[in-house]
């Protein structure tokens, strides 16, 4: 039996399970997959193939490529990038894992702290022997925004509080009774985005949030306000956010999600000002690999002894 692990970007997987005990072949590829001719040729042969999140996307026509594929294994229990419907039609069984959910959330802060403090561009003066270059922003007594109150973003919003911020939300359907389970206070979409003085996105991609902020959003934001999305770039009008952070319209950004993935080299972001940018890291840490690829090793030896376990399909 031949096993492929898609997406192992830091090269590893291999070592957060015991993978020797599944007495198969196996191949780890770290670099990201191009297309779907790549993708083919990739998994060629392969019954068993695990990916990492939605780095590749397994849609009906490449789904219908790959012949030999009886099972997908997935990190996490959620993956848009997976055609449920057309792995099912086509007889693939697609299993899932557990995640944290406390990874993100701690990212989100690293990335208002860095915005807000210029960390990056501090840490940079003092190597090239500087000091002192920006004027930080503060956190005690001013407002956080917090779009999306799920598992997510609650954590976020009681971070917020502990900092002593005034912390409001909003999402399509939240209502003041859930809002105050959290501990913070429910506005209008308005009301959050143009008193706000950090705003942070926590919410699920589908066709009715995508392009959720959009240009009008961005305009009521205040010149001193900064925007994180550590969610999806989908949810986001990501070249108006790139026009108001040019013209300075806003503070900055923290942005650990793109349109594209691995950002292109000559992606304007990457000389945008006072934006700090990480590269999807959101469940990249040592708790989360652990439980996914331990997992995904339960999965693929529980569907060998005919007894699949975590299905989404």
């Amino acid at each position: 039996m031949r096993i492929v692990v898609l997406d192992d970007y830091q090269n590893v997987a291999s070592n957060y399970a015991d993978w020797q005990a599944l007495g198969a072949e196996l191949e780890f590829v770290s670099r990201p997959i191009r297309d779907t001719e790549d993708l083919v040729q990739t998994v060629a042969g392969a019954e068993v193939v695990v990916a990492m999140r939605e780095r590749t996307l397994f849609s009906a026509d490449r789904l219908s490529r790959l012949r030999d594929l009886k099972l997908l294994v997935t990190t996490g229990r959620v993956n848009a990038s997976i055609d449920l419907d057309a792995a099912r039609a086509q007889g693939i069984t697609v299993c899932g894992t557990e995640s944290t959910t406390s990874a993100t959330p701690e990212l989100t802060w690293g990335l208002i702290l860095s915005v807000l403090r210029n960390i990056p561009t501090e840490d940079s003066t003092v190597r090239s022997g500087g000091w002192q270059s920006t004027v930080g922003g503060d956190l005690f007594g001013h407002r956080l925004g917090v779009i999306g109150l799920g598992r997510l973003g609650s954590q976020v919003a009681r971070v917020g509080a502990a900092f002593g911020m005034d912390v409001v939300a909003w999402s399509q359907n939240l209502d003041e009774a859930k809002a105050a389970e959290v501990g913070v206070r429910a506005v209008s979409k308005e009301e959050l985005f143009s008193t706000s003085d950090v705003l942070t996105l926590h919410y699920q991609l589908s066709e009715r949030s995508r392009g959720l902020v959009s240009a009008h959003e961005l305009s009521l934001m205040k010149p001193s306000s900064i925007f994180i999305n550590t969610s999806r770039a989908g949810l986001v009008d990501m070249e108006a956010l790139q026009d108001a952070l040019a013209e300075g319209r806003i503070r900055g950004a923290g942005i650990d999600v793109y349109d594209t993935e691995p950002l292109p080299a000559d992606h304007p972001l990457r000389s945008t000002s006072g934006t700090v940018l990480t590269p999807h890291l959101g469940y990249v840490t040592e708790d989360t690999y652990r439980i996914f690829f331990t997992q995904a090793v339960e999965d693929i030896a529980a569907w060998l002894a005919g007894e699949p376990i975590r299905q989404l399909t």
